[in-house]
């Protein structure tokens, strides 16, 4: 049964539409206050979520904008707006579909239909691949879970990632992560490592994905990824 999180301040336009919803065999959820939106979709992950723009306390597109950080669910946008600027901004900002009030119920539940038919097979094939580093967001995600690094041990990872079958020294990692470092002595390299594999075993998977070669220095290991339960 696919989840679908609706994210509606108004409550009559909330239930109408989570019947609509369970009628046509959805499970759904339901949240009114723009604040809890991005938490509460970490957490549950939803297979779309349906999402109005005027929310107490964060606005659904900073919602939204927030959420394509880490997640493309599939995301319908609800406004009462029908300025053609308004409905781009949505869209530009990672919307797939968008909705003017008031709207059919029926209608939106085939267009969510049609959205969920057509993004799943990209969703089925972000949720194969093991590893996914997007260097514009500076995220990393190791089989579909987010592994939160710093601006510093993403740029560490990433160099080791891009490079898999190369050993990096302490040196050349330090040399590329913080080109004027003087007075900084590369051991500061080992303690990167071992907060990354610190973040990486918090996942479950294998820490030697970020491997040690002895005297040399570090590589990236996928194998060690295809080891992990």
């Amino acid at each position: 049964m696919q989840h679908i999180l609706i994210v509606e301040d108004d409550f009559d336009i909330a239930e109408q539409v989570m019947l609509f919803f369970k009628a046509s065999g959805f499970k759904t959820s339901h949240i009114a206050d723009g604040a809890e939106v991005v938490p509460w979709v970490e957490e549950h992950t939803p297979d779309a979520i349906l999402m109005d723009i005027m929310l107490p306390n964060q606005d659904g597109v900073e919602c939204m904008k927030q959420i394509r950080v880490f997640s493309m669910v599939p995301i319908i946008m609800m406004t009462a707006k029908v300025a053609e600027s308004d409905r781009l901004k949505g869209l530009e900002f990672g919307a797939d579909d968008y909705v003017c009030k008031p709207f059919s119920a029926a209608e939106l539940v085939m267009r969510m239909k049609a959205i969920l038919r057509r993004c799943a097979p990209l969703a089925k094939a972000e949720s194969e691949k093991l590893v996914s580093v997007d260097e514009a967001q500076l995220t990393v995600t190791l089989k579909g879970q987010l592994l939160a690094l710093t601006k510093v041990e993403f740029d560490v990872f990433a160099l080791l990632y891009n490079a898999p079958s190369r050993v990096f020294s302490r040196q050349q990692i330090l040399d590329y992560i913080q080109p004027d470092n003087f007075d900084i002595s590369d051991r500061v390299i080992d303690s990167h490592i071992k907060n990354i594999r610190k973040k990486i075993k918090s996942l479950n998977i294998s820490p030697k994905l970020v491997g040690s070669v002895y005297g040399a220095g570090y590589r990236y290991d996928e194998q060690q990824i295809n080891n992990s339960n």
